[in-house]
């Protein structure tokens, strides 16, 4: 009878204690309320966070690729003026050859017909 009277009061407590562990559903919805409020308010800052980020990114990389462009346009400006100049110089060192050389086959050619050559 020991024993039984033991294990009624081991049951008893058993019982007991576990009452006092659990939690009722109104409990149990608004803890899993504030779990999901702060797990929300978490993937803000996240996101937020990674916002700023790929923003300051992107700035940094259009500044650079502005400062390539107007260095490589600079660059491109000078090349084409001076194959300019040189595309001139041999045009107006062409067109004075050909004018003389046509000067003088006119000469020639006049010369011929006059009958002085």
């Amino acid at each position: 009878m020991r024993h039984t009277r033991f294990a009624a009061l081991v049951l008893a407590a058993a019982v007991s204690s576990a009452s006092l562990l659990a939690q009722t559903a109104g409990q149990d919805a608004k803890s899993a309320g504030h779990d999901t409020a702060q797990a929300t308010k978490n993937t803000g800052h996240a996101i937020s966070k990674g916002t700023e980020t790929g923003y300051d990114k992107t700035k940094t990389g259009t500044t650079k690729a502005a400062r390539a462009t107007s260095h490589g346009t600079k660059k491109a400006a000078v090349k084409t003026k001076d194959t300019t100049v040189d595309a001139a110089d041999a045009t107006a060192h062409g067109t004075k050859v050909a004018a003389s050389k046509t000067a003088s086959g006119t000469k020639k050619l006049a010369n011929k017909v006059s009958g002085k050559d």
